[in-house]
């Protein structure tokens, strides 16, 4: 596809307009919805079918297209990267693109595994990849291709999936540990789910299989729930996930309950309901509880709240045996991907920093939609340093689109390449963007 690229120096002020931010849960904030302002001057370029926003010196191209729903990615050594589809094209459910002669596109693309999915990566050799009830593992040889595309290892097996919150998001650590989202089959455990007044289920019968993060053996053919370890529970449902190699611990973005209002409409207002709970960033350790269903995260009131399923009405704080989050972010944007940046080719503000990809709301009504944007967090000494910020915006295709949640792209995962660059998938259409660091 061809490709016209232009750029155009940009207010800050209005690359941010659409945005909305809280604090630090450790900070004392306002909790005012407006995402931080930074230094740098935007750019902006055409790509396809939208317009990329992004920093000045960072340029963004289309480095492959029209591969359907595209969520997580994973970059190998050589550059190839590997992407898992959602749902299966042509048959497969991974594609790896290569970009065989240096222009910033992948000239050779080619499909196997035949399982749909979100979750991929890669480490010590193999690509690891996860379907919404199993999670296998392709050798890679020393010309950094799969062994044997037809036969993949099966790792994990029999995970729950029971048509809501089914993706099984992964990581690995440094450790040759397996990381596994399996996310509640819930909004709020209620009794009878997302229904007006249903109380909740004390103890959630949820939380023995699902919500939360299962550890397994990343070497290990065959595992079931009686292998592995649930590594941390009272999380509704975790999309996007990364090992920091900073900390030497797993980081986490859950998505935060939904329908306050709609549920218990003498509780909460339509607004309250639109920007309650927060998106919340969780640092997570063997045994950590993080406490859905019981209670959400006010960014506003920096507390914990007693959710109204079990006897909250808004102001309650309960959750002393939950952990606080380390981040909070506005409600319903949908955290899809989490990367902490390693890389060396991105200003040094970046190192170590995480980047968010929200894949944008659907229940802010009447409040305009949001999302559909990469973030950014900065991190020193292992933990949030400043205020967060938009990374990349426009794969909406505007701000109208992004108001009425029908927008042209849905950013979902990110991945880092060796070179330092970054990639975006998106799930709408497909498309895979290479984000590069020039400072021109």
């Amino acid at each position: 596809m061809k490709q016209v690229h232009y750029f155009a120096q940009l207010a800050v002020g209005a690359l941010l307009s659409l945005l909305s931010a809280c604090g630090n849960t450790n900070t004392k904030t306002s909790g005012a919805d407006s995402a931080s302002t930074t230094k740098d001057t935007a750019s902006a370029e055409s790509n396809g079918d939208v317009t990329i926003k992004l920093p000045e010196g960072f340029h963004a191209v289309v480095f492959a297209d029209g591969l359907g729903k595209a969520r997580h990615l994973a970059v190998n050594s050589n550059g190839d990267v590997y992407v898992k589809l959602e749902k299966l094209k042509n048959g497969n459910g991974i594609y790896r693109l290569r970009d065989t002669n240096g222009d910033g596109r992948a000239e050779d693309i080619s499909g196997f595994g035949n399982f749909a999915g979100t979750g991929i990566a890669i480490k010590n050799g193999y690509l690891y990849a996860s379907s919404d009830e199993e999670v296998f593992r392709y050798k890679l040889d020393a010309n950094n291709n799969i062994v044997d595309p037809g036969k993949p290892e099966k790792i994990v097996t029999g995970l729950l999936a029971h048509g809501e919150h089914e993706a099984k998001a992964i990581a690995l650590d440094n450790d040759g540990n397996l990381y596994v989202n399996i996310g509640a089959y819930s909004n709020a455990c209620q009794v009878k789910d997302r229904s007006i007044g249903s109380p909740g289920m004390k103890p959630c019968p949820i939380l023995d299989s699902a919500g939360g993060i299962w550890q397994f053996k990343a070497d290990k053919a065959d595992q079931t729930y009686k292998d592995g370890v649930r590594y941390a529970t009272g999380l509704r449902n975790v999309v996007g996930l990364d090992w920091n190699t900073a900390t030497n611990s797993l980081f986490v973005m859950q998505h935060g309950r939904d329908q306050l209002h709609d549920l218990f409409p003498d509780l909460y207002t339509t607004k309250q309901s639109a920007e309650l709970p927060a998106e919340c960033m969780y640092e997570l350790h063997k045994g950590s509880n993080c406490g859905w269903p019981y209670i959400y995260y006010d960014q506003f009131l920096h507390k914990k709240i007693l959710a109204p399923e079990y006897g909250g009405n808004g102001k309650k704080t309960a959750g002393n045996d939950a952990q606080d989050p380390v981040y909070a972010f506005p409600a319903h944007l949908a955290p899809n991907g989490l990367l902490f940046y390693t890389g060396n080719k991105f200003p040094e503000k970046y190192k170590n920093g995480a980047f968010i990809v929200f894949h944008g709301s659907w229940n802010r009504s009447p409040e305009p939609q949001m999302g559909f944007e990469v973030a950014f967090l900065p991190f020193a000494n292992g933990k949030p340093s400043g205020e967060w910020s938009v990374f990349a915006d426009g794969f909406s295709g505007g701000p109208q689109e992004t108001a009425s949640g029908q927008v042209k792209h849905r950013p979902c995962g990110i991945a880092m390449a060796p070179d330092g660059s970054v990639y975006v998938s998106d799930d709408e259409k497909g498309t895979i963007w290479k984000i590069s660091y020039t400072g021109k």
